[in-house]
């Protein structure tokens, strides 16, 4: 055992040091440009819904887990999914809801929205997504939905072509 004065500083001590330092600051403005890429799963699933109207996901065997989004690998195990695609029909469950009163900059919105996790049937996952023709007062845990889509002639292949999900008939 070494002696007190040639142990470590404590946690207490270091961040007792960390107050006594007076941060750094720059002031300007930097102009930032990027791209922004789903990766190869990501656009193989938003390609796929563009032309079928369909979802596609991976499955590892191994770990009995079928991936919504899909992942090239198993986050568990790290087994490659690459061959393991399949389709899957765009319907599902409300997982959770809430009704969102405020826009993406903060401000009130015009009326609220009514916003759901749904996990999609078949596979581990499912997406955050709009809830459509639904009163807030009708949403219950459970309740199957399906996918409703932008129109084939209007979709990109991006997020915005899901249009959300509505009570499935």
């Amino acid at each position: 055992m070494r002696p007190a004065s040639d142990q470590a500083p404590t946690v207490p001590t270091v961040l007792s040091a960390l107050d006594q330092v007076e941060p750094r600051v720059w002031k300007g403005a930097m102009p930032v440009q990027f791209l922004y890429t789903a990766g190869a799963a990501g656009e193989r699933f938003f390609q796929t819904l563009k032309r079928k109207g369909v979802f596609v996901v991976t499955r590892c065997e191994e770990c009995r887990l079928t991936y919504l989004p899909p992942r090239i690998y198993c986050e568990r195990c790290f087994a490659d999914l690459s061959e393991t695609w399949r389709e899957v029909a765009p319907v599902g469950k409300v997982h959770t809801h809430t009704l969102v009163h405020v826009d993406r900059q903060g401000r009130n919105a015009a009326s609220p929205t009514l916003v759901a996790f749904v996990r999609i049937d078949g596979t581990d996952g499912g997406l955050v997504t709009r809830l459509l023709e639904i009163a807030p007062a009708d949403v219950r845990i459970d309740m199957p939905v399906e996918l409703v889509l932008a129109p084939k002639r209007r979709r990109r292949g991006t997020l915005d072509d899901i249009i959300g999900f509505r009570n499935r008939r």
